[in-house]
């Protein structure tokens, strides 16, 4: 065990796969010589070489369809898209070819591909670079998706994804990438795709996270004295709906913390999911703490309103735990929209 930041987990996490089996290789823009634009593959070209560790054009619709392609015959290719919103032109490969194959070849192909993405605002790229877009990519049969909250779950989600027979999206929070903490690798270090974990327990509501999200709610548990238990997802699809039911059916009440903007986002199909399945265990109405329904600001003080921090999240638990009423989020508490 030793401390890591999230980008040295996430290179380990792929260093070890590609030790461990050769076909395991690596692409994307920047990647090799530069070690990715995030730092992610630093020192993978000179370990493995070009042939394992591709630069690629700009082209993220070609790059991904030579990775399903490459897939279907044998390789475990792991994909770069730099920021989330670069992989909308390369959607068809992904979501229309890579996660069929199984079903339509009746199980004779299988795509063993990993797609991942950085996400998340907090760090002044703008609104065409800083959304989370799960909702791309969550409502797709055949396809995983995972999110790491630490460099741990970084570690351990990304060895799982690139031994998993079928595609992986993983969706990697890059306010994070920087965070620093104890990994431990290895076999035991690697996660259980479709497992939650509990990071904090509680008796007097459940709130579940994902990402980015779970340390702002365990930094608002802990400044606000909340009597929170903190199920932290993981893994999107398949999500770990036994892990949340059994925290709702404990404490009586569910708040869904997300950093996507409230229509449409992934924690509609928790609630959906807990309201139908434990309705006589909950005490009061379940909500979703989510960010407004506007582009991501680039200006700091805006953007840093945006994200729902610990402040938002205290403030909105503190009220419903009170008062046993959903409240209101900032944006109508203060009349800047409906």
């Amino acid at each position: 065990m030793g401390k890591m930041r999230m980008t040295q987990a996430i290179t380990a996490a792929l260093a070890d796969e590609m030790r461990a089996d050769a076909s395991v290789m690596i692409m994307g823009e920047d990647i090799a010589a530069a070690g990715g634009p995030f730092k992610t593959s630093d020192g993978l070209l000179a370990e493995f070489g070009p042939k394992r560790v591709r630069d690629t054009p700009i082209s993220e619709m070609g790059f991904t369809g030579a990775a399903v392609g490459a897939s279907a015959l044998g390789l475990r290719p792991v994909v770069e898209i730099m920021f989330v919103e670069f992989l909308g032109v390369a959607l068809d490969a992904l979501v229309t070819e890579a996660a069929k194959f199984r079903y339509l070849s009746n199980g004779q192909v299988t795509c063993p591909m990993v797609v991942r993405a950085s996400v998340g605002s907090g760090l002044g790229f703008g609104c065409q670079h800083s959304q989370t877009l799960e909702n791309w990519v969550s409502a797709t049969p055949g396809l995983k998706v995972v999110s790491p909250s630490d460099p741990q779950t970084a570690y351990g989600l990304m060895r799982a994804a690139v031994r998993d027979p079928d595609p992986v999206v993983v969706l990697e929070p890059r306010p994070l990438y920087a965070q620093r903490g104890e990994v431990v690798t290895g076999e035991e270090g690697v996660l259980e795709i479709g497992k939650a974990r509990v990071v904090r327990t509680g008796s007097a509501a459940t709130l579940v996270t994902l990402g980015q999200t779970t340390g702002a709610a365990l930094a608002a548990a802990e400044a606000a004295d909340l009597d929170v238990e903190i199920v932290d997802l993981l893994t999107l699809v398949p999500w770990d709906v036994q892990a949340v039911l059994d925290s709702v059916q404990k404490t009586g009440r569910l708040v869904v913390v997300e950093e996507s903007p409230a229509a449409g986002g992934w924690g509609s199909e928790i609630l959906a999911t807990v309201t139908s399945r434990a309705f006589g265990s909950l005490k009061s109405a379940p909500f979703r703490i989510t960010a407004p329904d506007v582009p991501v600001p680039y200006a700091k003080d805006l953007e840093a309103r945006y994200l729902p921090g610990p402040t938002e999240i205290s403030t909105q638990v503190t009220e419903y735990l009170r008062t046993g009423l959903v409240p209101e989020p900032w944006w109508i508490r203060e009349g800047i929209a409906r």
